[in-house]
């Protein structure tokens, strides 16, 4: 397939519109007429990701966070980012970004995190215009679809149901109350991590948590405004955190990594449903932060 097939995919599902604006996001590298048959997804692009595309001749790289993510003015084998993109360029690989776009989909990774969580009433933290169709739910089988068919519309006491929109984060309802050492638990055999940062009191009861994956600790006002007990992000820095307590807000940080990369495996899936094509997660990638 030409890969302007696959960046139309991406672009239903992911609408562009819904990236940040400071977000660098789209195709950043190759011709969008060039033919498509090994597809890798990844969270970051590194050596050890570039490398492994290379050897199993993929032909484009489905990466969250943007390559480059900043602008540069050099592009040297003196620089990461120099030797990253030579490789790339000598193997003909393309590299797409979704990033925030993909963060606020409607079922993208913020959403994913709600049905882990098995969340109810789930709706943005910051709404958009961005209206939700079932066109971005191409890919999913008939259980993921029931997930988020609820958010389609949104109706109100004695209104007619008008259509969704979609935003920033999201916020939701546990079905039940939980303690938030519970709701720790929950998210660690979620995550598939063995520990996590926390902030708050053991025995906090918890009913609506908020979501924010990877560095959202820009939500943490929001979120308590909209009556968060909880809010799950990936990484916060200390006066965020400081905030979230003095807010009475109860965080856990698993980590970046943690809370964005399992969504490379579901859009690795979704692509290969979508399209007779190889289709692999980066299996190289690894979470550059370790506890000892």
């Amino acid at each position: 397939m030409r890969l302007q097939a696959l960046i139309d995919y991406l672009e239903k599902i992911f609408p562009l519109t819904l990236a940040e604006d400071w977000d660098n996001v789209g195709l950043l590298l190759g011709d969008r007429g060039q033919n498509v048959e090994r597809v890798a997804t990844c969270l970051t692009i590194d050596e050890a990701v570039a490398d492994e595309a290379v050897a199993d001749k993929i032909d484009c790289i489905v990466s969250h966070h943007p390559f480059p993510f900043h602008a540069s003015k050099k592009w040297t084998t003196d620089t990461t980012d120099g030797r990253i993109l030579r490789k790339l360029l000598g193997a003909g690989i393309a590299v797409y970004s979704p990033h925030t776009a993909h963060d606020s989909a409607l079922f993208g990774v913020n959403r994913q995190l709600a049905a882990g969580l098995g969340l109810v009433e789930v709706k943005p933290l910051y709404p958009g215009d961005v209206v939700a169709t079932r066109d971005m739910l191409d890919g999913l089988d008939a259980d993921e679809e029931k997930l988020v068919e609820s958010e389609l519309v949104a109706s109100g006491k004695g209104r007619a149901s008008t259509p969704a929109t979609l935003g920033t984060g999201r916020i939701g309802k546990l079905p039940k109350p939980l303690k938030f050492f519970e709701l720790v638990e929950q998210v660690k055999d979620m995550l598939q991590v063995d520990r996590t940062l926390v902030v708050g009191a053991r025995d906090k009861t918890i009913r609506k948590v908020a979501l924010g994956c990877g560095a959202a600790d820009e939500f943490i006002g929001r979120a308590a405004e909209l009556g968060a007990d909880a809010m799950l992000l990936g990484e916060a820095r200390f006066h965020s955190c400081l905030e979230a307590r003095a807010q009475r807000l109860a965080l856990i940080l698993p980590g970046h990594y943690a809370t964005e990369r399992f969504a490379m495996c579901i859009l690795a899936e979704r692509i290969a449903q979508k399209f007779p094509v190889y289709v692999k997660a980066s299996v190289k990638e690894t979470d550059p932060l370790r506890i000892e």
